[in-house]
């Protein structure tokens, strides 16, 4: 682990009106990289209340009730790549808001390295509704995919919260060798 502090960023929807928040998500994502310096991500190709759109994110989801966050990282990276990890680190909390939904999404990024990978077990929605598959890239390419999927609404508002994390993260992968790993009884 480094020791580097945990970065926190808040960011607004400027691409809806905003009307109100009627809830808040508690969500897990991570940066997941391997020895070779590749990173892993979802890409989810959606037509829905946001808009037609083919996008990059990081993988995750929302904290099921009684979950901890790292149960959560590694159940989230579990379903959508098949991948078990090591959770090096946490590398902050970014606040953004959807207004089209009204929600207020609070994303616990997690710096993760891949163990393995094995059998996916993504959601109905995830299969059918988002069409989720893993894209692995170095980092100059997803930094370019996010830059490039900036053409719809939902495509900025993910570029805004995910690139700052991935900036931070790459920064953090090249001084980490993940020796010490988060665990349950790490109180994050």
């Amino acid at each position: 682990m480094t020791d580097a502090p945990e970065r926190m960023f808040e960011f607004r929807d400027t691409e809806w009106p905003f009307t109100g928040i009627d809830h808040d998500r508690q969500i897990v994502r991570a940066i997941v990289f391997d020895d070779d310096g590749t990173l892993y991500f979802v890409r989810a190709r959606r037509d829905d209340e946001f808009g037609k759109a083919t996008l990059i994110e990081t993988s995750g989801g929302g904290v099921e009730p009684g979950e901890d966050l790292i149960t959560a990282i590694r159940r989230e990276l579990k379903e959508e790549l098949g991948a078990e990890v090591d959770v090096c680190e946490k590398i902050g909390v970014v606040s953004d808001y959807y207004n089209l939904i009204r929600r207020h999404n609070i994303n616990h990024y997690f710096l993760c390295r891949v163990r393995s990978f094995g059998e996916k077990h993504l959601t109905q929605d995830e299969a059918e509704r988002f069409h989720l598959s893993v894209l692995n890239l170095r980092y100059e390419d997803a930094v370019c995919e996010y830059e490039a999927r900036k053409d719809s609404r939902l495509g900025r508002l993910i570029a805004q919260r995910e690139l700052p994390i991935l900036h931070a993260a790459w920064e953090r992968i090249g001084k980490t060798v993940c020796k010490n790993t988060l665990g349950n009884d790490t109180g994050i």
